[in-house]
């Protein structure tokens, strides 16, 4: 173990990789914020900026655990840097009081503020980015009061290529050549054993990850290379959270996609180290009460960033209200365990099958107030799952002669089901997900 002058520690494991940790705690629990993106793309100002600001605040999610408010890409002026300096210039038009003037009013309102960047020669949306230029932006969004830092990988110039990648098909059945990227097309498959931190990828989400440490202020550093050169085994060296995927978008199909491929990445996450699903869309899109009910259940239940991505002043009460149920809220941000829910039976398909549409239907995970137990119904109709307490992982200690019954908690309402033995078997709307808190043990009345 080694501490840096900035306040980090590198933590060696028994498998000789290393996690940061700040010693301030940033980083340990995976993030809770709001981001611009899936609100407004690239038409923001300040003011919808101040605005999402202030509905965090008056809507209770700062309360809730929210605090990051994220400016996401097209921030800046298009035409270049500033010539006499260098630095990235902000759109004067788009921000009067400039990022600076920005973070001071979102720090006065008690929250933190995010910035945007590529690891590239230009933003995904065109706009100046930081590779080569890492040491200066750094110093610049320190300067300015950032407290986040979300780093993209679009127009990756050719001297930076890698001839090896490593993606999930998914992805690019929804996006093809996304982002100006070769994942997929001309990539090549790396021999066994390949050591990913010898890429070029690796190289270039660690430049900016060693300017931002040699900063005197924590950055929260979330690395947004969308699951390439299988980031999730080097991710946590680097950054607090990256993402796993291409950019999600507002329909269930897309939702589900990523679902599937989170089934199978658990293992990678902890204290300190998250997989990131992208972005929330709820409140965005087509998607119904059910769907957002689900795609926020697991989000929290993976313990990927919660990053809140709609319009704040439009959205209805009943998503607020998923946005801030405690109990997932809770877990999501469990100071005793880390590690996320895990899928422990595939319901619909046998267990372990790959299948977008069809993913993991029963999820476990271990808090300090009981195990969140979640069932899901992928079918396009109602039907019925069924908890059984036994197959929960964990939740049974010792050879029992009989199934122990279990102080149960619904989770989207609040009720206290009571002393409930073996299971639970509902009726789950389409996409929907039964929800349960499952505590401790209990003597059911006779």
């Amino acid at each position: 173990m080694r501490a840096s002058s900035t306040g980090v520690l590198l933590l060696g494991t028994a498998l000789c990789t290393q996690a940061l940790e700040y010693k301030d705690g940033t980083g340990r629990l995976p993030a809770l914020g709001w981001n611009s993106w899936n609100a407004f793309y690239c038409d923001i100002t300040e003011d919808k900026i101040m605005t999402a600001a202030k509905q965090v605040v008056s809507l209770g999610l700062k309360d809730a655990g929210y605090n990051y408010i994220n400016v996401d890409d097209c921030w800046a002026v298009k035409d270049g840097r500033d010539k006499v300096t260098g630095k990235i210039i902000p759109d004067p038009v788009k921000f009067p009081t400039g990022i600076r003037g920005l973070a001071d009013k979102i720090h006065g309102l008690g929250l933190k503020v995010g910035i945007y960047s590529s690891a590239g020669t230009k933003t995904c949306a065109g706009y100046p980015a930081s590779l080569d230029k890492e040491g200066l932006d750094a110093a610049t969004f320190a300067s300015w009061g950032i407290d986040y830092l979300k780093y993209d990988n679009c127009y990756v110039p050719d001297n930076w290529q890698d001839p090896y990648d490593f993606c999930v098909p998914d992805d690019y059945r929804a996006y093809g050549p996304y982002h100006n990227g070769t994942c997929g097309q001309s990539a090549r498959t790396p021999p066994s054993g390949y050591n990913w931190t010898t890429s070029l990828e690796y190289k270039r989400y660690k430049q900016m990850s060693d300017a931002l440490l040699a900063q005197n202020r924590t950055i929260l550093y979330s690395l947004c290379n969308w699951g390439h050169a299988a980031v999730e085994e080097w991710g946590h060296q680097l950054g607090s959270s990256w993402r796993m995927t291409g950019d999600i978008s507002p329909q269930w199909w897309r939702v589900s996609e990523i679902l599937n491929q989170m089934s199978f990445k658990s293992a990678y996450a902890d204290f300190w180290e998250h997989n990131d699903a992208d972005m929330l869309h709820i409140g965005n899109g087509n998607l119904t009460m059910e769907e957002s009910r689900s795609h926020f259940a697991f989000w929290a239940a993976i313990k990927s960033p919660l990053i809140i991505g709609t319009a704040l002043d439009r959205l209805a009460a009943e998503k607020v209200a998923i946005l801030k149920n405690a109990h997932l809220l809770a877990f999501h941000q469990d100071n005793e365990f880390g590690k996320p829910a895990q899928p422990y039976k595939w319901g619909v398909n046998a267990d372990w099958t790959f299948d977008a549409d069809r993913p993991a239907e029963y999820w476990s995970g271990e808090s300090k107030n009981g195990f969140l137990v979640l069932a899901l119904n992928t079918l396009q109709q109602k039907s019925q799952r069924t908890i059984v307490f036994q197959e929960v992982p964990g939740l049974v200690k010792g050879q029992k002669a009989e199934v122990p019954a279990f102080e149960v908690t619904e989770i989207w309402t609040g009720k206290k089901l009571g002393c409930v033995q073996k299971g639970i078997s509902v009726q789950v709307a389409s996409h929907d997900t039964a929800a349960y808190l499952v505590g401790k043990e209990c003597s059911p009345a006779t």
